[in-house]
């Protein structure tokens, strides 16, 4: 069994089968691309949304944060504030121990010179008497 074919026809053969082959790997190529396209958006989709996620879960912790610093500031204000009344009246709830001691001995001056007359008087009337 022989088979015979022309130069010509054999060249025809030959070139459908390459641009046959030739069409196969371009469509798989298409294929594949369309997938790794597909992938690569999807990858970056899942990106994107972690980062929106990242970003939101970075300004609540920002939030909080400020609202935290606010509240502390407040406290300090509410704390000077209270430390500025202290100072207020620490001079009307506070003696110093030398002026209570000279104010103690002046008394004491006092109820010794009083005393004193006292003792002079009470002569006096023993002598008078």
């Amino acid at each position: 069994m022989t088979v015979q074919m022309e130069l010509w026809g054999l060249a025809t053969f030959l070139v459908g089968l390459a641009i046959t082959f030739m069409s196969c790997v371009f469509g798989f190529a298409r294929v594949l691309g369309a997938q790794i396209d597909q992938r690569l958006s999807e990858k970056f989709k899942a990106q994107e949304e972690a980062r929106e996620v990242g970003s939101k879960a970075l300004r609540e912790h920002i939030d909080r944060y400020i609202a935290q610093a606010d509240r502390t500031a407040d406290q300090v204000a509410a704390l000077e504030r209270d430390f500025l009344r202290w100072q207020a009246e620490l001079p009307v709830n506070y003696v110093r121990r030398e002026d209570y001691v000279r104010g103690q001995s002046v008394i004491e001056a006092k109820l010794d010179a009083l005393y004193s007359k006292l003792e002079v008087v009470q002569m006096r009337g023993a002598n008078n008497g």
